[in-house]
């Protein structure tokens, strides 16, 4: 059973079960036929309905759906989502990263960010040259450096702290 939220307002439960579509536990019955990948025609009690999905997030579960010209936001949580807000493991993804350490041992060959530089998760941060190969170190998380703890033609061990977050 998925939990659908609709407008930040209204709620369903949504299930499909044998590849019959629930909608708080009653049966829905639609007519659809598939226009594009992105659009359908729906026929449901008599009424027809032009959708569309606009854009879809798959990792925030979000999508904004074009009905008939109306726009609607759609929220999906799943029984996994539901389950980890019950351990309360929901807001693991919450926690800051305060710093950096070297994955392995090498050479510090560029240093990509300056101390208070703003970087977002999967930003490029630094070379660290390591068996003659040449890694880049990569932003964890989305955060603001507050020092950096090596320099260009540094030689490193495994865990040296390489920066600190704010």
């Amino acid at each position: 059973m998925n939990k659908v939220t609709v407008n930040n307002r209204y709620q369903f439960e949504v299930d499909v079960l044998n590849g019959a579509l629930k909608v708080n536990h009653q049966d829905l019955h639609l007519d659809v036929l598939t226009l594009t990948a992105e659009s359908s025609h729906i026929i449901h009690d008599n009424k027809s309905y032009n959708v569309e999905v606009v854009d879809f997030n798959k990792e925030e579960k979000q999508a904004n759906i074009k009905i008939n010209g109306h726009v609607y936001k759609v929220q999906i949580t799943t029984q996994l989502d539901m389950l980890l807000q019950q351990l309360g493991m929901d807001s693991l993804a919450n926690y800051k990263v305060l710093m950096l350490k070297a994955p392995m041992p090498g050479l510090v060959l560029n240093v990509m960010v300056a101390v208070g530089d703003e970087v977002k998760k999967g930003d490029s941060l630094l070379v660290l040259e390591a068996m003659k190969m040449e890694n880049i170190i990569k932003s964890p998380a989305d955060a603001v450096v507050k020092k950096i703890g090596v320099k260009q033609g540094d030689k490193i061990e495994k865990n040296t702290v390489l920066i600190e977050f704010v």
